[in-house]
């Protein structure tokens, strides 16, 4: 249930309101569909490698093993870096959420009460953990399962106003926005392009299974039928959710743009709402609290392990490394969850704008975690062929690489570059967007440098790629 409810994040619930107001229905599934496919390209790179070589620390270890341990480095610290951003960008999605019942309390007693449950489910250890997200999971995977089924209902006029609506959102306002009134193809190829960072946040967190690689029972077995399975839930819960959300809620509904700090700007809530469903919006919104709660836990948990490992490959101080009784590194617990205090900026500002910036902030972080693995897997693949091993002998491989990789590789490239591109149209510069989109090249490439800099590091040659160590079966 873990692993079918990972692929759902807080922006599959949230974040679709406003690229639904920029791209209008179509313009949205398109972005959707672009980045799914690049998802499912990270994802069969990743299967490749770790199920043939299951070790600690996934996907950051064997990229200094197969391209550089400067990528290693900047990598890891990447990871970090993203998942610190995430805490405070789903405590911020869960204050926007709980403002939809009560605005007139302050932010600051919401963000403490998030803080304090999610440090407390992760001191407690990996089982308080696993049992608490196995709830969190179940709730979010019968929550998007409902609000299809519910949204078809309402698409075929069984909701209490008796409409049915068919295609109608389609006709009017239309498939594709104008983005910023620029008409023509260029206006709807921008609305398009619009949707793609927002689009990167519902997905990420599906490469977590990289870092437990090491710790799956029979990997040869299980790491692919994992892997096979997320083409089936991307196209399920995403795919299908983004393509009836677009059936039932009209993109030039006034609330889609109003940041009001609150669930009504949650595409689904606006949804039932014009539907005139009663009670059932609170009901919704609490599970989509759920939600949101299980990714901060989630990123907290990733985290502070990711943290504990650079710790024990000396790329992070050994005091980290320390645990409590319940074998929680507790110290790395502790300094990750002080970043949580960043959520304080929903208390001074409105909620979701500050969930829009942090949650820019992660998507650029994790787009450079997946164009890192797509890296990875061609090297492995060229490193295969230098030495004459032959594809076959791998435990798991898919028929769409080194394609699939080069795939995601080129557009992790493209998002990341054009990640902000809107602040450069005329009367539409906003620092504050421009430095959280962006912020994540400059630290990305002073990790990198400043690593190899200093260890002297070199690209690893194909002839001298470890095939062996820590791999399943039988050694290459």
């Amino acid at each position: 249930m873990i692993t079918i409810g990972g692929v759902i994040g807080t922006g599959l619930f949230l974040g679709t309101a406003s690229s639904l107001a920029r791209a209008g229905p179509a313009g949205l599934l398109l972005g959707y569909a672009v980045v799914s496919t690049v998802c499912l390209s990270v994802m069969l790179s990743l299967g490749e490698l770790i199920t043939l070589l299951p070790v600690p620390g996934g996907q950051i270890t064997l990229s200094g093993r197969f391209v550089d341990p400067a990528l290693a480095f900047s990598m890891g610290w990447n990871y970090w870096y993203s998942g610190v951003v995430g805490l405070p960008a789903e405590i911020s999605a869960t204050v926007v959420l709980i403002n939809y019942w009560d605005n007139n309390v302050n932010n600051a007693v919401w963000v403490l009460i998030c803080l304090v449950v999610v440090c407390c489910i992760n001191f407690l250890g990996t089982r308080a953990y696993g049992e608490s997200e196995f709830w969190f999971s179940s709730i979010k995977v019968l929550t998007i399962i409902g609000l299809i089924i519910l949204g078809v209902v309402i698409d075929l006029g069984g909701a209490p106003d008796h409409d049915r609506r068919g295609f109608r959102y389609w006709h009017h306002p239309g498939p594709f926005v104008q983005f910023a009134n620029i008409q023509g193809v260029k206006g709807r190829f921008l609305a398009f392009w619009s949707t793609l960072i927002q689009a990167t946040y519902a997905f990420l967190g599906t490469e977590v299974l990289g870092t437990m690689a090491a710790e799956t029972k029979n990997p040869t077995k299980n790491i692919p039928r994992a892997v096979r399975g997320v083409w089936v839930r991307i196209l399920l819960f995403y795919i299908f959710g983004v393509f009836i959300l677009g059936l039932i809620c009209p993109s030039d509904n006034p609330m889609l743009t109003i940041e009001s700090g609150t669930a009504a700007s949650s595409a689904w809530v606006i949804a039932v709402n014009v539907a005139r469903i009663k009670a059932l919006p609170s009901i919704i919104n609490a599970c989509l609290i759920s939600s949101a709660w299980s990714a901060a836990s989630s990123n907290l948990f990733v985290t502070s392990r990711v943290l504990f490992g650079l710790s024990t490959t000396g790329q992070a101080p050994r005091v980290f490394l320390k645990t409590n009784r319940y074998g929680t590194p507790w110290l790395s617990v502790l300094i990750c969850s002080i970043f949580g205090f960043l959520s304080y900026m929903a208390v001074s500002s409105n909620a979701s704008t500050v969930f829009g910036w942090f949650s820019n902030m992660t998507s650029v972080a994790g787009l450079f975690n997946w164009m890192s693995i797509c890296l990875t897997l061609i090297r492995f693949r060229r490193g295969l062929k230098a030495q004459g091993i032959p594809l076959d002998s791998l435990p798991y491989k898919s028929r769409f690489q080194p394609f699939a990789a080069y795939w995601g590789l080129c557009w992790t490239i493209v998002i990341i570059l054009f990640s902000d591109w809107q602040v450069f149209l005329a009367g539409r510069w906003d620092h504050t967007s421009f430095i959280t989109n962006y912020l994540g090249i400059p630290f990305v490439l002073v990790l990198y440098i400043g690593y190899k800099f200093v260890k002297k590091t070199r690209i690893v040659l194909l002839a001298e790629m470890d095939f062996s160590t820590g791999a399943t079966g039988r050694t290459l």
